[in-house]
């Protein structure tokens, strides 16, 4: 077998910032370490690339195993390989981010994988650089969110305007103003206005809206414009 000669070898893991929205609030996925060190704490889904996958594959993998969820959209954002950020040996860790709408993928989560949802900023301390991680993956879907049509990954299929302001709000982690938001929005032509409303917080209920689709392929730029009038 020929190897570089004199190189030292590492571990590559990877890790999986798993974001979700309930319809009230922009949550985390998160599981119990169960490896020393730390084991038993609170953990980004994550485990080492074996010989012969991608770290896209080990991604996909470690995720299905710990949580359940399979076939979600996942996207690579950033390596992190400061020489101590795992006090064993040297691991240098591919960090993925997903975005999901938790009623969606509700019966893929039980007990089995001890995964727990836990608001954004009411989250446990977490092991070695997680919390930068967080951080970091939360900054890129602000900066995606803007700009692409990933937002909409957290939402169903249907939604209304009251479910779209208050993912904008917890994801740029800021209040908007109802009035010029929804004002905004209508006036883009993104959203679809359905008959049917839903009731479940008032009787006069709010309507429900879906995404145009060819609109929003065209224009996605308009979201970014919504964003920032809305403040």
């Amino acid at each position: 077998m020929i190897e570089y000669s004199n190189q030292t070898h590492y571990l590559v893991a990877v890790d999986c910032i798993v974001f979700g929205f309930d319809g009230e609030r922009l949550k985390l996925l998160l599981v119990k370490r169960g490896l020393e060190p730390e084991i038993d704490k609170w953990s980004l889904i994550g485990g080492f690339v074996s010989a012969g996958e991608s770290t896209d594959e080990a991604a996909a993998r470690v995720l299905k195993k710990n949580t359940g969820l399979d076939g979600i959209y996942l996207e690579q954002f950033q390596v992190y390989g400061k020489p101590d950020r795992d006090p064993i040996e040297r691991v240098l860790s591919v960090a993925y981010f997903a975005l999901i709408d938790i009623h969606k993928y509700s019966a893929q989560i039980n007990a089995d994988y001890h995964a727990e949802w836990f608001p954004i900023n009411e989250k446990p301390a977490l092991i070695f650089d997680h919390e930068t991680m967080v951080t970091d993956a939360w900054k890129k879907l602000r900066y995606k969110a803007a700009l692409h049509p990933i937002l909409f990954e957290l939402l169903p299929k249907k939604f209304t305007l009251p479910q779209l302001q208050v993912l904008f709000e917890e994801v740029n982690d800021m209040k908007i103003d109802t009035g010029n938001f929804n004002r905004k929005i209508k006036s883009t032509g993104l959203l679809i206005k359905l008959e049917e409303k839903d009731k479940s917080s008032s009787k006069k209920g709010a309507f429900y809206f879906k995404l145009n689709q060819k609109r929003y392929q065209s224009d996605f730029h308009l979201v970014l414009n919504v964003f920032r009038s809305s403040k």
